[in-house]
């Protein structure tokens, strides 16, 4: 038989079947279309030898009036600075407590932090200890503990604890003292869902839950340590009256004697009786949420740590996501020792709101706009998550509007939060849960106009949109946009199959990010068995067809920078089973590992140890059949041979061939795949037979890149049966 061209249009078809998406593709890992035709994406080179320890959130690459290039990472615990090849440290930090004891047990990594008055830290808090004098005869030196951070593991009213990498050597101990600087708080890693049973603590994670210690054992029964009497190391803060839990049960209390709560009643609101030794935690758990309750947002953490980057000039302004705005100056001599602060000299962001949801600079007008932010400027508890504020042009730190200043605020309308913002070309982008807004500046006396342009169009998490030369992308709760003038839906080939699987409970993880050398929007999203971001897919926007060119993949990432200060994109891999190398946290836990990447170097992945792992792709076409006189699979078609051609090949390629003989049939591999393809293959000799056959094509092994061409095969009917 004649040989004949097998040729498939760009772009990944999962809204039909496998034999319905005629000349498409239909699955992909790890590949993109350029010019119509697949091929296998570049390489990423880890570009520092550390790992971060925690998850990056956030990117943002700037450059001082020297020209010196920097990256701003922010993280659930740190905010880092990469410079030329080498990460610095420059988390804002709280106030500093002084006179805190120390003291130590036998054979034991725990330390204890006793304070003399309330420190208001909590459990996975990061601390910096300074000025330590440790316990004498316990076999630890000072400087296991001086100017080194430390995780909370345990927090009670008036005591902390935090786990050393030495265990102690002799019995119990005190007389230590040391003063310790808290890092300011992000968030939790993850965003979790704050309705119902099953998240953290019972039904949410209370900030700042009052905890202390079981002084005495519980057994499974309906008693109490001492009759009806439950006894703390401390009662002090626990309410009169409440709840409180014990590992995963609630137990509640109708009095407090002493350090005893008095008038208990075990395994209350459903949950299970339990045994408990002396010296377990105990909860105040009086403002946690039960099933068919309402969450209170202020009561229960929903949103993981976030933060927004942006620069006023050669200054960082960094904003923790419903927290302060502190800023970090480029241009200090001591800037890679210098923290970000809110009293920064000559950059002070200390009259600024201490709780917003997001900022950035106006570009041209280099006013700092603060949206999802406080009407009453330094009370938290007047946060409007749809209420703006700008201070005065050129000035960060005047939010009073005035006759001769250009200060102002204003509260949006449709939607119940403000979830993100882009500067575009003409205007800044605003976006709700449920709508897009315009904010122009159009002068005195209002400075700023706002347009609603778009609604049902809402924005799933606050770096979820992107924008390219005036025309904005993004990802919604229920479907991709795109606004150009006009807020457009985008067609998208692989939507359901996009949505079926994200968890879209945890759209603020969702990161958009622009590669624009070849013209991609990708959206990076946890799936629903993942508690991170585990899939991705791509908008080419460059790729003209119907419908647009979309394709998938599995290659996840928490955090994106096109190259624009840099050559090429740096991009955030996080792996929440290992551990970071910095910021060194002793006895850390669950912290996880984020590991920074250059991408679009290479053929695979160079890690940070140095050490190279193989990037594989893979590509698969539709299910072809015979088209016979009207029919579509009706008669068993035999594949004899195949001739291939590769646009470029590196190393080899393999393609594998596929037939099933109904359209709901699970592929079954043919006897001679796969076949192993170099730049020296002529042909291969195939013996395929069925109804529907498809392709695909893949590498699987080091040093290996590809960019597929078309195949020449032999294809002819062969019976009905």
């Amino acid at each position: 038989m004649a040989l004949i061209d097998f040729k498939v249009l760009p772009g990944i078809d999962k809204q039909t079947t496998g034999s319905g998406a005629e000349n498409r593709w239909t699955d992909c890992d790890n590949t993109r279309f350029r010019y119509g035709l697949p091929e296998k994406v570049g390489g990423w080179s880890s570009l520092v030898s550390d790992t971060i320890s925690s998850v990056a959130r956030r990117q943002f690459a700037f450059v001082d009036l020297q020209g010196n290039r920097y990256v701003a990472i922010g993280t659930d615990k740190f905010l880092l600075i990469y410079f030329e090849g080498q990460l610095y440290d420059i988390t804002p930090v709280k106030s500093t407590l002084s006179s805190v004891v120390m003291s130590a047990a036998d054979a034991t990594k725990e330390v204890s932090l006793t304070f003399s008055s309330a420190h208001n830290l909590q459990s996975g808090d990061i601390i910096l200890l300074d000025g330590v004098t440790v316990p004498s005869s316990i076999g630890l030196t000072d400087a296991a503990f001086e100017d080194k951070l430390f995780q909370v593991t345990r927090v009670t009213s008036s005591l902390i604890a935090i786990v050393t990498g030495t265990q102690t050597t002799t019995g119990a101990a005190g007389g230590g003292a040391c003063s310790v600087i808290p890092y300011e708080t992000i968030g939790p890693a993850a965003q979790s869902y704050g309705y119902g049973w099953g998240v953290s603590e019972w039904d949410g994670i209370v900030s700042n839950a009052l905890q202390n210690t079981l002084n005495g054992t519980l057994g499974d029964n309906t008693s109490g340590t001492s009759g009806s009497n439950i006894a703390l190391t401390s009662a002090t803060g626990f309410p009169a009256a409440g709840r409180i839990q014990i590992g995963t049960e609630l137990i509640s209390y109708t009095g407090v004697s002493t350090n005893n709560l008095t008038g208990i009643t075990r395994a209350v609101d459903g949950s299970t009786r339990a045994a408990h030794s002396s010296g377990a935690t105990v909860t105040n758990a009086a403002d946690f949420v039960d099933w068919g309750e309402a969450s209170s947002a202020s009561e229960v953490s929903l949103e993981p740590g976030l933060w927004s980057l942006s620069n006023f000039g050669q200054v960082l302004v960094a904003t923790i996501a419903n927290g302060k705005t502190f800023t970090w100056n480029a241009g200090n001599a001591a800037r890679l020792t210098t923290r970000a602060s809110t009293s920064t000299s000559g950059f002070s962001t200390s009259a600024n709101p201490t709780a917003t949801r997001t900022t950035l600079v106006s570009p041209t007008t280099r006013h700092l706009i603060h949206l999802g932010t406080e009407t009453v400027i330094g009370d938290t508890s007047t946060q409007d998550d749809m209420f703006i504020r700008f201070s005065d042009q050129e000035d960060i730190n005047d939010y009073t509007p005035t006759a001769i200043n250009t200060a102002g605020s204003q509260r949006l309308q449709d939607g119940t939060k403000i979830m993100g913002a882009l500067k575009a070309k003409e205007s800044i982008l605003v976006w709700t849960d449920n709508a897009l807004y315009t904010m122009k500046f159009i002068g005195a006396p209002f400075t700023f106009g706002f347009e609603q342009v778009g609604t049902n169009c809402g924005l799933i998490g606050k770096n979820a949109a992107v924008e390219i030369d005036g025309a904005a992308f993004w990802m919604s709760p229920n479907g991709f946009f795109m606004f150009d003038g006009t807020v457009k839906s985008l067609p998208c080939s692989v939507e359901d199959y996009v949505y079926d699987q994200a968890d879209t409970t945890k759209g603020q993880q969702v990161y958009a990010g622009l590669n624009n050398q070849f013209t991609e929007v990708v959206w990076y999203y946890p799936s629903t068995s993942s508690a991170y971001n585990d899939q991705y897919v791509v908008l080419n926007y460059g790729e003209k067809m119907e419908g647009g060119i979309w394709y998938i993949g599995t290659e996840a990432r928490t955090s994106w920078i096109d190259a624009t200060v840099y050559p090429k994109p740096f991009a955030t891999k996080f792996n929440a089973s290992a551990s970071g190398s910095f910021p060194e946290v002793i006895g850390e836990d669950g912290l996880g590992q984020t590991t920074l990447f250059e991408h679009e170097v290479g053929t695979d992945q160079v890690n940070a140890d140095g050490s190279t792992t193989t990037v594989t792709s893979f590509i698969k076409s539709y299910d072809f059949d015979i088209q016979s006189e009207g029919t579509s699979g009706d008669v068993f078609l035999a594949m004899r041979r195949f001739i291939p051609d590769f646009k470029t090949l590196t190393g080899n390629a393999k393609v594998t061939l596929a037939v099933k003989r109904y359209p709901q049939q699970s592929d079954t591999t043919t006897s001679l795949s796969p076949f192993t393809i170099n730049t020296n293959t002529d042909k291969k000799d195939t013996r395929a037979r069925g109804r529907f056959v498809n392709i695909k094509i893949e590498n699987t092994d080091v040093s290996e890149s590809w960019r597929f061409g078309t195949l020449k095969i032999d294809i002819q009917p062969d019976g009905r049966r």
